[in-house]
């Protein structure tokens, strides 16, 4: 009886997160432009998807600014967890009190000091200012990350790689990041998450000639969200959805060959 009503709980939790999934996929495929009730099954906002510029260009400026920000944030994150946790200096402390404040404090007050600064500096707010916000809010997401995954182990790793004659390019490439790769994916995925689906700090620092795809469909639900939308947000699921199947395959395969 415990178990039967556990397994119903369970049930009813992951209906509640997944049920709004489920109906967005299934309006994608809606031949009614209100998206109230079902009235015919048609592949048709699939294929003016790509007729509409706006939307494609919002998503074009989204996954850009995700992997050119992710990239950025992962390097300079990485090497400040491992410079934090291999060097003391002077305000190490203090510096790594103020690595939290912008994953605690909220997203509006993050945006609207951005803001500031780029007004102070006349930076004209374009997609570039979008960017490097979505940079500044990420490395403190990496460092984190990274340095949860840094143990005592990698220290002793690299002081082996040290006595046995490598450099510090040879010890950091072929011993400390191979250590701390789970953080660093980890962080990685991270930083490109938050980036994808910002809109607070995106909404301060875009300027008005540049847009993502959540300022977009944040400014079209006065007007009404179209079902093209939709289906552009079933192919985003879809290729989650792979990238997941593939990613467990991967760590399944990788388990069974450690098991051998």
């Amino acid at each position: 009886m415990k178990k039967s009503l556990k397994n119903i709980f369970i049930f009813l939790v992951f209906l509640f997160l997944f049920l709004p999934i489920i109906v967005l996929v299934i309006f994608s495929f809606n031949s009614s432009e209100l998206n109230i009730v079902f009235e015919n099954f048609t592949l048709n906002w699939y294929i003016n998807l790509f007729d509409n510029r706006e939307l494609i260009e919002a998503f074009s400026n989204t996954i850009i600014i995700a992997i050119v920000s992710t990239i950025i944030s992962v390097i300079i994150g990485t090497l400040g967890a491992i410079g934090l946790h291999k060097y003391d200096f002077a305000f190490k402390n203090v510096i790594n009190k103020l690595l939290y404040i912008p994953i605690v404090i909220p997203e509006i007050v993050l945006g609207i000091s951005l803001l500031s600064i780029y007004t102070l500096f006349k930076l004209e707010l374009s997609i570039y200012t979008i960017l490097l916000s979505h940079i500044v809010f990420s490395i403190p997401f990496v460092v984190v990350s990274v340095r949860s995954a840094i143990s005592n182990n990698v220290d002793v790793l690299e002081n082996a790689s040290y006595d046995l004659g490598a450099s510090n390019f040879q010890t950091l490439f072929y011993v400390t990041l191979p250590s701390i790769l789970s953080g660093v994916k980890s962080g990685a995925l991270l930083s490109f998450t938050l980036s994808l689906d910002d809109v607070i700090i995106s909404y301060f620092t875009a300027g008005p000639s540049s847009n993502t795809l959540p300022l977009k469909i944040y400014s079209m639900i006065k007007t009404g969200i179209t079902p093209d939308v939709y289906a552009l947000s079933t192919i985003l699921l879809l290729v989650v959805f792979i990238v997941l199947t593939i990613s467990i395959l991967v760590q399944m395969r990788s388990i069974r060959r450690n098991s051998i």
